[in-house]
């Protein structure tokens, strides 16, 4: 599957985007997420408050973007560029493994904010329903024309996967002692080996994903 290069107005958008991603996790870093304001991203990034609205719904979004930046897409090109006789249920697992763990340093300072803030690890884990749309274009393309709902099941069942092992990961210690003051909830732990929750909760799907391509071939 090739996509066209984007145009002039997609890569302005896409640099605002990414300013406003960068001057999110700046502040949050230097002042803290809760002291950092809409107004106050919107500014360091050169925009207005009501441009920052039409990219981000809340500063959480904005700062988690810093890890989550183009995921789904990436997973979705990964998957197709496999090539065709990999299997489907292969090429998504390793694709979504590779994605959730190849981080810089930009996005371990980020997760380092996430575990300390329930807003933050929430609108992570929400970040994972948008793997499902170009997830499902690729799915249908390898399935054709007769795979287009099929496809849908999968790419859904896949970000609701994904969704799980990142609960499993994040888990929190327990010690509340800083719930209720300045936003900040129950602090969370990376819990095991990421990849192996990735391919434990998605190694279920196996099944279908073959069924799905079985039902493909000739």
């Amino acid at each position: 599957m090739t996509t066209p290069p984007p145009g002039l107005r997609e890569r302005k958008k896409q640099a605002t985007r990414e300013a406003l991603r960068r001057a999110a996790l700046r502040l949050a870093v230097e002042r803290g997420p809760d002291q950092v304001r809409v107004e106050d991203i919107a500014e360091a990034a050169g925009v207005s408050p009501r441009t920052y609205n039409n990219y981000f719904a809340s500063r959480e979004q904005a700062i988690v973007s810093a890890v989550t930046a183009d995921r789904e897409a990436r997973i979705a090109a990964a998957v197709a560029a496999r090539p065709a006789g990999v299997r489907l249920t292969d090429a998504v697992t390793e694709a979504v493994v590779e994605q959730y763990t190849d981080t810089g340093e930009r996005a371990h300072e980020a997760l380092l904010l996430i575990t300390t803030r329930t807003a933050l690890r929430d609108a992570f884990l929400d970040t994972t329903a948008d793997i499902e749309p170009p997830l499902t274009a690729v799915i249908a393309e390898r399935l054709g024309d007769a795979g287009a709902h099929t496809a849908r099941v999968l790419a859904a069942s896949v970000a609701a996967a994904v969704r799980i092992a990142l609960e499993g990961w994040l888990r929190p210690t327990g010690n509340a002692g800083t719930a209720g003051r300045s936003g900040a909830g129950e602090l969370v732990l990376p819990s095991g080996s990421l990849p192996d929750r990735l391919r434990a909760a998605l190694a279920p799907l196996a099944p279908a994903f073959d069924a799905a391509e079985q039902r493909t071939r000739p």
